[in-house]
């Protein structure tokens, strides 16, 4: 089954809007797990403008479901990741001044950085997944890099889905044939919502882990989070 990993960044720039410790984000990482959010995901970045280093140390002994930490893995975030040991460390190439996410890696150009990577994220028994586009090529180098899972970079999905969903959703399936066909574990992430999340899980039935966080956020001002999570929970699970 599906998991639901709740990714917080969005409630920590709330906080860091006025300073002060309002919302409260380690609270709210355990409250997202109370109301059902299988796992806990963050992201920081160097300016630490959402997420910062010093609440990845705090959140950590706190989750008790799955906790995944991810970013461009500059030396300052391999030093935290092998510090805090999470369950999964996913490796995304965003540039330091990136406003989100916008890529996955080209993993044969990177296989002598990403291999390193693997294996010593691995040998702190850290799980890895690689951030990638929707490319089996892509997919296949992921796995000669030695990845655990990979993360599908699903924001062209979102972007296609009210157009022709079929078409949106059939490069994601191919890449995901091609995961599974190399034994990576598949994970997806970037713009889901509650209009287009079922018929992706749907579609590729096996993956593994939705990350979602900005539309929990956006939806949570209107619904409060409890019922937020519960609704793409039942999303995920629809048949």
């Amino acid at each position: 089954m599906t998991r639901l990993s709740v990714n917080i960044n969005k409630i920590a720039t709330i906080r860091n809007a006025r300073g002060g410790n309002m919302p409260d984000v380690t609270k709210a990482a355990m409250d997202c797990e109370r109301f059902g959010a299988e796992g806990i995901t963050v992201h920081p970045r160097p300016d630490e403008r959402h997420i910062r280093y010093s609440d990845v140390l705090a959140i950590r002994p706190l989750v008790k479901t799955e906790f995944n930490i991810e970013g461009n893995p500059i030396p300052r975030f391999r030093e935290l990741v092998l510090k805090v040991r999470p369950d999964q460390v996913t490796l995304v190439p965003d540039a330091e001044d990136a406003l989100t996410s916008d890529a996955g890696w080209n993993t044969l150009a990177n296989r002598e950085l990403l291999t390193g990577l693997c294996s010593e994220f691995k040998a702190a028994g850290i799980r890895v997944s690689i951030f990638v586009d929707p490319d089996p090529e892509m997919v296949r180098g992921a796995a000669l890099c030695g990845a655990d899972r990979v993360e599908l970079y699903t924001a062209a999905y979102a972007g296609q889905y009210a157009a022709g969903r079929e078409k949106a959703v059939a490069p994601y399936l191919e890449a995901a044939l091609a995961a599974r066909e190399c034994g990576l574990g598949l994970n997806a992430g970037h713009d889901l919502n509650l209009d287009n999340l079922s018929y992706f899980i749907r579609t590729i039935p096996w993956t593994d882990e939705v990350s979602i966080g900005h539309a929990i956020i956006c939806d949570a001002l209107y619904m409060g989070l409890e019922n937020t999570i519960s609704a793409y929970l039942k999303e995920i699970r629809k048949k």
